[in-house]
């Protein structure tokens, strides 16, 4: 009996293994827990953002590498050089590339027009002749402003467009150098508290906002309420119309899925909060994103965290899921399996009962030839193994029959003996 179970079990025991062996090769395996995120300057919302997924994310044992850039453009081409895994892009910077992917939407990113009280400015056309400094080249708010001025006929044939960064540009402002400063960052930003507050300079007010925005598919317009900023000082002291993008993670197509499912949950956790401008979990979102989805990202944002990330850590979580390929082995052999383990179980049940009836058939057998002396010997032997299978056989009760009947076969052996011990 011992040798049949090890010549079934075995067997089922190394085509297991050996499934497993087989399926695992087919697994990917673990990334590597680094991301490297360009941002934009050091003084700009996307750093102070990318700050914030680092504190978070480094909690999870994830490394995170921040890359300083002139904005949008630089970060393009970062990406597309795999530089970066991934990158911050001022939506509608760009609409097609082969290699990038799109990850969500994150937060609005209203585009500021600040001026000089000493001018009147009530259209765009109004800006025409006047110094403007548009933004950086190569970063996402130099396009906007191209855009906007443009199609209201100002070029540099006909106006002075400048290029520095917003610390310079500002100052400018304040110093009268510049005539106009366009801004595309969040309504926290600093510069932006700053030049609301200052009495000398005022902030542009898109009268034709809607118009922009289906101009544009990438761009909002958005309500700045009087009060809004401050209320104990009124600031802003009236209704402002304001045009908007969107702040977009963009990745390259190689980007790590569970890296994308980590991420995610921390961009959830920083941007899901009611701001001036957003509702609660408004943010981040796949609306208004004019570069293709990643897959994983879009499965994300629509279904959240999966069962096994609800009841495990993540990486743990991640790991189970990464295995369940190992699935298609357990299934494939469930059905054999499970025929071969309820056999072996009755089997070993069973023995408990039938190990004793060699015993009992020796004695059954030993009756036949025995004297009056042998067959006191033998009715001793006999009470004694009745006491010994009582003490030492448990067995459940779906098996209690088999085990009375052998109790019963030694009772008619004892009966047997003790009515040959009384016919001598």
């Amino acid at each position: 009996m011992q040798n049949r179970f090890f010549t079934v079990i075995i067997p089922i025991i190394l085509l297991v293994v050996g499934a497993f062996y087989f399926t695992a090769q087919f697994i990917k395996p673990s990334p590597k827990k680094e991301i490297t995120i360009a941002t934009g300057s050091k003084t700009g919302q996307y750093y102070e953002t990318a700050l914030k997924y680092k504190e978070l994310l480094e909690k999870e044992k994830v490394k995170v590498n921040i890359i300083n850039t002139t904005g949008s453009i630089e970060n393009i081409k970062l990406l597309n050089d795999q530089k970066v895994d991934v990158a911050f892009i001022q939506n509608g910077t760009l609409e097609n590339a082969e290699n990038l992917e799109a990850l969500a939407s994150i937060y609005y990113e209203p585009l500021w027009i600040f001026y000089n009280n000493k001018n009147t400015i009530s259209y765009m056309q109004d800006l025409m002749g006047k110094k403007i400094e548009i933004g950086q080249k190569g970063s996402g708010t130099k396009d906007l402003a191209l855009d906007i001025l443009n199609i209201n006929g100002i070029y540099e044939k006909n106006s002075t467009f400048l290029y520095d960064n917003s610390d310079i540009s500002k100052n400018k402002l304040l110093s009268n150098d510049i005539d106009a400063l366009f801004l595309v960052t969040s309504a926290n930003s600093k510069i932006i508290k700053e030049l609301l507050t200052n009495e000398h300079i005022s902030l542009f007010s898109f009268n034709r906002a809607n118009a922009y925005s289906r101009k544009f598919n990438h761009l909002n317009a958005l309500d700045l309420y009087e009060g809004t900023i401050d209320l104990l000082q009124n600031i802003p002291n009236q209704n402002k119309k304001l045009l908007s993008t969107t702040a977009t993670l963009v990745s390259h197509k190689d980007f790590s899925d569970e890296l994308i499912r980590i991420l995610l949950k921390k961009v959830t956790l920083v941007h899901k909060e009611k701001t001036l401008f957003s509702q609660e979990n408004e943010f981040p979102n796949s609306s208004n994103l004019l570069l293709k989805q990643n897959e994983e990202a879009k499965r994300y944002l629509e279904n959240g965290d999966t069962w096994l990330e609800e009841i495990f850590p993540y990486w743990i979580a991640s790991t189970l899921d990464r295995l369940k390929i190992l699935l298609i082995p357990l299934i494939t052999l469930s059905i054999p399996l499970f025929k071969g383990v309820f056999p072996l179980y009755r089997w070993s049940i069973r023995s408990k009962i039938y190990r004793w009836y060699d015993e009992v058939q020796d004695l059954d057998l030993s009756l036949d030839k025995a004297d009056k002396q042998n067959l006191i010997k033998k009715l001793d032997e006999l009470e004694k193994l009745k006491k010994e299978i009582k003490a030492e056989t448990k067995v459940p009760l779906a098996y209690m029959s088999e085990y009375y009947d052998l109790i019963m076969h030694l009772e008619l052996i004892i009966s047997k003996a003790n009515m040959k011990l009384n016919n001598q």
